[in-house]
């Protein structure tokens, strides 16, 4: 069984997905598409239309991981 995400945010077409690997967190980005049979896909690369959901999504996923690491040493 595959981990689920410890936490997801999209904003438009970006989603940022943060990864708890034992109190690391990791973060992957993707934007989401549709492909020429209009089935949704993902990609890494983005357009500059792209960028400033990017910049709000990982501010986010940020901002999460701090709580949680603050909430943790407490």
């Amino acid at each position: 069984m595959a981990n689920s995400p410890a936490y997801k945010v999209r904003l438009g077409l970006i989603t940022a997905t943060v990864w708890d690997n034992d109190g690391f967190y990791s973060v992957d980005m993707s934007r989401s598409y549709r492909n020429s049979e209009g089935q949704w896909q993902n990609t890494a690369t983005y357009s500059h239309s792209d960028l400033l959901n990017i910049a709000k999504c990982a501010e986010r996923a940020e901002i999460w991981i701090s709580r949680k690491i603050n909430h943790a040493q407490q």
